[in-house]
């Protein structure tokens, strides 16, 4: 398999030229998308709305700030948006400027590719299979020495899916604030955790001004093509740095304007943490069963699995699935796991189903 069939999850277009298999035939289980898909009620205040694309958006996007603030109970004059949530990752990742970048892995590759990019030096603090890649926080901190510039967590992490709680992120964050090191926090997948309100670290920002938080709408919202993100931060220098580089009207109105809408969207938000939170217990409780596989504890949307037997490996599930129309994730590619490992996110129940069944065919009687 290429390395464009593996850095990201979700290239519909570049399966689809590879296999020849319509895009539109296929389960993507591989791109951590939300399954119900972008709100109906907003894609019709959105078809009802288009004469927006005739405007500017306001500058300062203020109303979509307020939304984005009601949200998550963040100071509106802490909010940022952007072109996605990559674009954010760039620009603090710029503004930090930092010689030395531990990066908790395995992670998202651009974390790691941004770091390079901006000439900083970077290395990865490891999640152990072992530990059940939780994060052993006693050898992060001595990992984070003075040295360090910027600190990367992705919470829940991708593609463990563990999560670091509240409390575990102030004692790393005083840490970091003592020796001067930046901490970006990637809370993409956070809005699928059960247990949010201990464990985002959205309310620490007013006290660190090391922290920089980022979130998107591309996967809870099912929106990647809208490219809106959004981060949290009380570094008047980095605000003041993003202000002034970033290019003028970096969010479109389109973006803006659906923005304003999704994040009021409660009973989306309701019904999908329950769609999520069901399907992922009943998954999880399903795999423990095999003899085959290891899996582990997950609070996001998705489910890292690692296969104990050497009868099959990652890249041949992921081929003979793709044949089913069923794209999962080979995650041979991210730092620190290998052939052993896959990941797939959740589906609808029945897509679960299928899914399940295939996958047991293949890991408990392989082929």
């Amino acid at each position: 398999m290429t390395t464009l069939m593996h850095q990201h999850g979700g290239d519909l277009e570049a399966i689809e030229q590879k296999y020849h298999i319509p895009k539109q035939e296929i389960i993507d289980f591989s791109g951590n998308i939300n399954p119900l898909g972008f709100p109906q009620n907003v894609k019709k205040i959105l078809a009802e709305h288009l004469d927006i694309l005739c405007v500017y958006p306001d500058k300062k996007y203020t109303a979509l700030r307020q939304a984005i603030s009601q949200y998550t109970g963040a100071d509106i004059e802490h909010i940022v948006v952007g072109n996605g949530s990559t674009e954010l990752i760039s620009t603090f990742i710029k503004t930090a400027s930092a010689k030395k970048t531990l990066i908790v892995g395995p992670a998202y590759s651009e974390y790691e590719r941004e770091a390079s990019l901006c000439g900083s030096e970077h290395t990865y603090f490891p999640l152990k299979d072992a530990e059940q890649f939780q994060l052993n926080i006693e050898n992060l901190l001595c990992a984070l020495t003075p040295q360090i510039g910027l600190f990367i967590l992705c919470n829940p992490n991708n593609p463990t899916g563990t999560i670091v709680t509240k409390a575990q992120l102030e004692i790393i964050l005083q840490h970091c604030k003592q020796n001067h090191t930046a901490v970006m926090i990637d809370e993409t997948y956070m809005e699928f955790c059960d247990d949010i309100e201990n464990c985002c670290s959205i309310s620490l920002a007013k006290d660190y001004d090391n922290l920089f938080v980022i979130r998107g709408t591309s996967k809870f919202f099912a929106a990647p093509g809208l490219r809106l993100g959004y981060g949290i931060s009380s570094n008047k220098e980095f605000l003041k740095t993003l202000t002034e580089n970033q290019d003028p009207w970096s969010v479109n109105s389109i973006a803006a304007f659906a923005g304003e809408k999704l994040f009021c969207e409660t009973s989306f938000l309701e019904q999908t943490k329950t769609l999520i939170s069901t399907e992922r217990n009943k998954c999880i409780q399903e795999l423990k069963n095999w003899k085959n596989i290891t899996v582990y504890p997950s609070s996001s949307n998705f489910i890292l699995l690692k296969l104990k037997t050497n009868q099959i490996s990652a890249h041949d599930i992921f081929e003979v699935l793709i044949q089913k129309r069923m794209l999962i994730r080979d995650a041979s590619s991210f730092t620190f796991l290998d052939e052993s490992f896959i990941r797939f996110c959740i589906g609808m129940p029945e897509q679960n189903q299928q899914l399940l069944k295939e996958l047991k065919k293949l890991i408990e009687t392989p082929l």
